[in-house]
């Protein structure tokens, strides 16, 4: 499965939905999955990049 870093938007409140955890500040992976892909579309997780060493 694909998989995405993300972090919340600084102020919110982002849970996984399984979980229901909060995101951590500092940033997640995650399964790229539609719930995902909709928190970055709406605005509320933001994808981190990765560093180019980190992605190999």
């Amino acid at each position: 499965m694909r998989t995405i870093k993300i972090k919340p938007k600084k102020g919110l409140l982002v849970r996984d939905p399984l979980t229901r955890e909060p995101l951590k500040t500092a940033g997640e992976i995650k399964p790229r999955n539609t719930y995902w892909l909709r928190r970055i579309k709406e605005g509320s997780a933001i994808v981190i990049e990765l560093k180019k060493e980190q992605a190999s």
